[in-house]
């Protein structure tokens, strides 16, 4: 049961808890969306879609706010406050932080003086990240200091390694890297911390300057270019205590999201490769460990005379508010889970929906007759057939309401969904029952990215105004 913190009138950014989040939340009209450009002659972009049923643009993109440069690949995006800083009532949530991949430059973009019109309000050349031996940003959180961290996964080289940048939230000055200590995290990926219980716990991708090429099946197995493993710092000291290796069934544990509880010791982390996810929890002696708890097999498939597998490879996973639910999605095989986690120990499937994937977009033929009535069929949504898979997720503060988007990194969505990188991404709805469960696609909601008026684009991470599940961390008073 979720403890619920009670600090009086709202003061600063966000909500008092998750609980206030999920209950007294509004509901969401406007998401900010990253997307990144196949064509690298063109600028990437922060998309504002309009998710207000009752108005007249809805489902549609009503602005984008471009980053003036080319090669950025935005990723995933951040505040430069959020709920941790709740009861601070000089802090305001007005900046979208927006790192780039490639360029490691660091936008920030003024959501506050206009939410529907977004703007640059400065930008962080790559350089200064550099310069501390850190390139390939990835996940933005802000801290209950005002600051602003991000992971980084690899040196000023692209070659592996694990570290956190420090941006002033006020001079938007990169000011250092927040690790102390001897030992650093072979890779990087995501993070997140949880101070009532002294640890923030990151996960892996791989060696930047290998994965960056596209995907390589023979890199999976070489432990100098793909990552297996979750690290656990102290919180208080920035020091490395604890490296937990998952194993091969592990490799490239990518989103990594602690329940919301802010006194929770425990959470879930997707690892892409196998499409496994594990539960991760603090121990009665005090050190942390992680058990695998879902496992989706492989779908044995047919093509041109060759029987080979085709893995799910989890991009993304999330928690709804209440930390009732977890969901993720399997882009290469299409599909969007819904399970129950009442009991973390062992998550109950809930639901499944089917949004394209490998299997239709190359007219593979599934040998399960099970798994045959649920794959290979095209999905269309308002006459688009979608091309490639569900990737990133955003969930409605209510829990009612799951966006799903298409783009998982350009350099992949090249190699592995062509016609998707050719024609643009997509976001559709899923409508979900949170009493029950279940979920159900929504017909009449799809924004085609291919139709945007300066040529394709591919969608990635979203952001609502105010924030949502994956962005905001609580903290607790006693």
């Amino acid at each position: 049961m979720q403890s619920i913190l009670v600090r009086g009138a709202r003061k600063g950014p966000g909500y008092a808890s998750p609980l206030d989040a999920f209950n007294n939340g509004p509901r969401e009209e406007l998401l900010y969306v990253v997307c990144v450009r196949p064509n690298k002659n063109k600028q990437d972009y922060l998309a504002t879609v309009d998710v207000d049923s009752k108005s007249a643009t809805y489902g549609q993109v009503i602005h984008r706010t471009y980053t003036g440069v080319t090669g950025d690949e935005l990723h995933h995006s951040g505040w430069n406050v959020c709920s941790s800083c709740h009861d601070n009532a000089a802090l305001k949530r007005d900046l979208l932080i927006m790192p780039g991949l490639h360029s490691c430059n660091v936008y920030a973009v003024d959501v506050g003086t206009d939410p529907r019109k977004p703007r640059l309000h400065k930008v962080i050349d790559g350089s200064k990240m550099r310069s501390f031996n850190c390139s390939f940003p990835h996940t933005t959180h802000c801290l209950a200091t005002g600051e602003i961290m991000i992971s980084t996964m690899g040196d000023e080289n692209e070659n592996g390694k694990g570290d956190f940048v420090l941006i002033d939230s006020k001079t938007l000055e990169v000011t250092g890297t927040w690790t102390k200590g001897k030992n650093h995290a072979k890779f990087g990926y995501d993070f997140w911390y949880q101070p009532y219980h002294d640890v923030m716990i990151s996960s892996e991708w791989g060696t930047p300057k290998y994965f960056k090429s596209g995907f390589h099946a023979e890199d999976i197995s070489d432990p100098e270019r793909y990552g297996t493993k979750l690290n656990v710092y102290k919180w208080s000291t920035r020091e490395l205590q604890q490296v937990i290796d998952l194993g091969s069934e592990g490799c490239a544990p990518l989103e990594i999201r602690f329940l919301h509880d802010p006194k929770s010791a425990q959470g879930f982390v997707g690892c892409a490769v196998q499409a496994n996810v594990y539960r991760f929890y603090k121990t009665a002696e005090g050190t942390w460990k992680a058990d695998k708890v879902i496992d989706i097999p492989a779908k044995k498939v047919f093509k041109d005379g060759v029987e080979s597998e085709l893995n799910g490879l989890i991009s993304d996973i999330l928690l709804s508010l209440d930390d009732k639910y977890l969901y993720f999605s399997c882009w290469l095989h299409g599909d969007v889970y819904q399970y129950d986690i009442s009991n973390p120990e062992h998550p109950k499937l809930i639901s499944r929906v089917h949004l394209g994937g490998k299997v239709a977009s190359e007219g593979l033929k599934i040998l399960d007759k099970e798994e045959l009535k649920n794959s290979e069929k095209p999905i269309t949504v308002k006459g688009k057939i979608l091309q490639g898979g569900p990737q990133m997720l955003q969930l409605s503060l209510d829990g009612k309401r799951l966006y799903v988007s298409s783009s998982l990194y350009s350099p992949w969505d090249k190699q592995v969904y062509p016609k998707m990188a050719e024609e643009g991404g997509w976001l559709v709805k899923l409508d979900v029952d949170t009493v029950n469960g279940g979920m159900k696609l929504d017909p009449d909601f799809l924004v085609d990215f291919g139709a945007e008026p300066d040529g394709p684009a591919l969608p990635h991470e979203m952001r609502y105004p105010g924030g949502d599940c994956t962005s905001d961390i609580w903290l607790t008073d006693d």
